[in-house]
């Protein structure tokens, strides 16, 4: 059961940064590939807060928001120049220079050594270091986060989000600033990502550069490509696909010696099979 508990921990974490990255790619166009840099920041707030000067988690959850909208903020001023495959090698670049920060400043992050040691959210007397209470509480705010994004993008604010993916100068034309929109959802983005960071960090209670490289980015821009871009739903399935298929994968019976490799290449097929058959995702409503 516990095992089950962490593997749904860990889905609706992935969720999370499923749900906030596909506001900014799937619904905006904006292929954006620094999105683990500001899990990173949300991650490593609440380690240091919660390790370093005693402050409770949710402050620090809030406090990691705090700083990656003022890090969305200027990062996406930079990327607002850019465009298309510049865009994307921008917010690359972006997402180097973070992990190069959490590598490299050791006396804050300690470097490769990691965090250790971050506690567990604790409120109204209830303790969440048992999995099955912090589940319920990372399922709220997956449920927070859903339906936040769900009210964005049926808005009119979302509207013009569709808008900017479909013909940008288009849209300019009937007087629309895009760059405004354009930040407003990138920062928006980054803060759930935030989040997902902290209660990542809290849950695992150990944090390192190692788990917000560029490959991070990547895997999350993945689930949305496999679930659905532009799809809510299609966010949180390709996080459930994702997270499960190596796992179910583990009891197929492949022999000792190859086990991995054979899982590796399985995983990989299932995923080239459903790009080439399914481009724009189980869910999706257009492809990139």
């Amino acid at each position: 059961m516990e095992y089950l508990i962490h593997l749904a921990i860990l889905f609706t974490v992935y969720a999370m940064l499923g749900v906030s990255l596909n506001l900014v790619v799937g619904y905006t166009g904006l292929l954006s590939l620094t999105h683990a840099a500001f899990y990173g920041i949300g991650s490593y707030t609440t380690a240091i807060l919660l390790t370093q000067s005693g402050v409770d988690f949710f402050p620090s959850v809030v406090l990691g928001i705090i700083l990656t909208l003022i890090a969305s903020f200027l990062i996406g001023l930079v990327l607002s120049k850019f465009r298309d495959d510049y865009y994307a090698l921008g917010s690359f670049g972006f997402n180097a220079i973070a992990f190069a920060v959490f590598l490299n400043w050791q006396n804050l992050t300690r470097g490769p050594l990691g965090i250790p040691g971050i506690s567990k959210p604790e409120l109204f007397g209830i303790d969440f270091s048992n999995n099955f209470n912090f589940l319920m509480l990372v399922l709220a705010f997956l449920g927070l986060v859903y339906l936040a994004s769900r009210f964005i993008v049926n808005s009119s604010f979302g509207r013009v989000l569709k808008s900017i993916r479909e013909d940008e100068e288009a849209i300019q034309v009937f007087g629309y600033n895009t760059l405004y929109f354009k930040l407003a959802v990138f920062m928006i983005g980054a803060g759930m990502a935030a989040i997902a960071g902290s209660f990542f960090a809290s849950y695992i209670t150990f944090i390192d550069p190692s788990g917000f490289t560029l490959m991070e980015s990547v895997f999350i821009l993945v689930i949305i490509i496999l679930g659905g871009l532009a799809n809510l739903r299609g966010s949180v399935l390709g996080a459930l696909f994702l997270i499960l298929l190596p796992e179910i994968l583990r009891f197929v019976g492949f022999p000792s010696s190859v086990a991995a490799q054979m899982r590796q290449l399985v995983y990989g097929l299932i995923l080239i099979l459903l790009m080439l058959y399914r481009p724009q995702g189980l869910l999706g409503e257009y492809k990139i």
